[in-house]
């Protein structure tokens, strides 16, 4: 009945409703008070209906709100969130016709907008990839020719943070720690080896042959420095002779030339939230106490500029030290077995802490992946001081706080699937957890969230809601 009147004339309802309500009150609570004073005092007839009609308008008006809330506001703010989803998380998103019903022509107004928004991009789409197919199979070609050539090399930005490596220099970096783009080299690196040649090299402009040292004593190789001119930038180049490079290596080029401008000069919480690093990672455990039961298997992914990097990813199973609880195996399908000759806790957290080092971390519910991570650092020294996002909190900024925000509302919303094998997996869930986070990532700026300090200042708003889960 109500669902064909216009939203205009709704809102009008409900303002009628506030009218007539407010009368009835009144007069209900009048004639009561009346009737008091017939029979006795009349200033308590008088008091006896101002509280009537008091809690009389409370209620009222709380009724009318739950009505409002539930038919009018809350559906806008999930039109607005499905718009905002399509506009900039590029997913094609069907707003619920049952959801909408009492919200006139708008819901119908926002598909139609959204649907020719999606025609617009499929044209779009299919003339861009016309006119690029040439270069897409020259660059992969160029990439293949790089990872092929047997030379190892790695770019590396003014502020020496690596730009590029290929596949033979993520075997080298790999025999020290994980490969990581936008990491400091001289978490690979010796710094005073390093800073020598390159120092010689600013200062003749010619390439600088060196002896590299990795950091923590491991691995010594003959490498070469060379200028990259109006970067100012340079490029390492490493003798695979003495590299110990596997032959068979193959591992993608991997590179984001925009990390040759990044803003490392401003305070972090200035810093702009789509350049940030950032690593996602999960953990499976024997229970749900992070006091008492131990990790099993955690899994982390790299984003950087926006984007998941292929290859970057820590997926490692852990010895808890005790038997796993049948029935959290039945959850991650982790076995004692599977476990037996994995490295314990303060091993993997340790090769953690430095693929997470300079980012910022991110989980879905972090207090609780986190509360592990901290009481195994009190043991082993490590200190937990990287900022973190907890990508329930964002669902919340986005989405509003009286939607669902598991994980897998999240990814239903956004487009995002998780493979039914992964799912519960350490790696799986962080896989999908950063996929979420780089769809999240330019809706918040749409938002007008686009430096980290705006991106946390919003998030704290929504705290109760770990609280709640925790």
């Amino acid at each position: 009945m109500f669902e064909s009147l216009s939203l205009r004339l709704r809102v009008f309802l409900f303002f009628l409703l506030i009218a007539f309500g407010g009368a009835a009150v009144v007069s209900g609570a009048l004639f009561i008070g009346f009737q008091r004073s017939v029979e006795g005092d009349v200033l308590n007839g008088f008091i006896f209906s101002a509280v009537l009609s008091l809690f009389g308008f409370m209620g009222l008006s709380m009724g009318i709100w739950l009505l409002f809330d539930e038919n009018v506001a809350k559906p806008i703010e999930r039109v607005a969130a499905s718009m905002r989803t399509r506009a900039h998380a590029g997913v094609n998103v069907q707003l619920s016709a049952e959801e909408a019903r009492y919200l006139g022509d708008l819901a119908p107004a926002a598909q139609a907008v959204a649907g020719q928004l999606n025609q617009t991009e499929e044209s779009t789409a299919e003339a861009v990839a016309t006119q690029t197919a040439q270069l897409a199979t020259e660059k992969e070609f160029l990439t293949a020719l790089l990872t092929e050539i047997p030379i190892a090399m790695i770019i590396v930005s003014p502020s020496h943070q690596i730009v590029l490596y290929d596949g033979q220099a993520a075997e080298v970096l790999g025999q020290i720690h994980v490969p990581r783009l936008n990491a400091s080299i001289f978490d690979y690196l010796s710094k005073d080896t390093l800073k020598a040649a390159h120092t010689k090299m600013v200062k003749s402009g010619m390439d600088v042959s060196f002896e590299a040292q990795g950091t923590e004593g491991r691995l010594s190789f003959d490498a070469r420095l060379k200028p990259l001119g109006a970067t100012q930038g340079y490029m390492i180049v490493i003798d695979e002779a003495h590299a110990e490079i596997s032959p068979e290596a193959a591992r993608p080029l991997v590179y984001d030339f925009d990390l040759l401008e990044h803003e490392e000069d401003k305070e972090f919480e200035h810093r702009a939230v789509m350049g940030l690093n950032f690593v996602v990672f999960d953990t499976e455990t024997t229970g749900l106490l992070p006091h008492k039961d131990e990790v099993v298997q955690l899994g982390a992914v790299r984003v950087v500029n926006g984007r998941i990097i292929p290859g970057e990813s820590i997926d490692q199973l852990v010895n808890p030290g005790m038997k796993i609880p049948p029935a959290s195996t039945k959850v991650h399908h982790v076995t004692d077995a599977m476990v037996a000759d994995a490295p314990d806790a303060h091993v993997v957290s340790k090769q953690f802490h430095v693929f997470a080092r300079d980012s910022v971390i991110v989980a879905h519910n972090a207090p609780f992946d986190m509360a592990f991570l901290r009481r195994y650092g009190k043991e082993n020294g490590l200190s937990w001081d990287h900022p973190i996002i907890d990508t329930v909190l964002l669902s919340a900024v986005l989405f509003g706080a009286s939607e669902t925000h598991t994980l897998d509302a999240l990814c239903e919303r956004l487009g995002v699937t998780i493979p039914a094998h992964l799912r519960h997996t350490a790696l799986g869930d962080a896989y999908a957890t950063a996929e979420v986070l780089c769809k999240m990532l330019p809706m918040l700026k749409s938002r007008g969230y686009a430096t980290f300090g705006e991106v946390i200042q919003q998030t704290r708003k929504h705290g109760r809601l770990l609280e709640d889960l925790n």
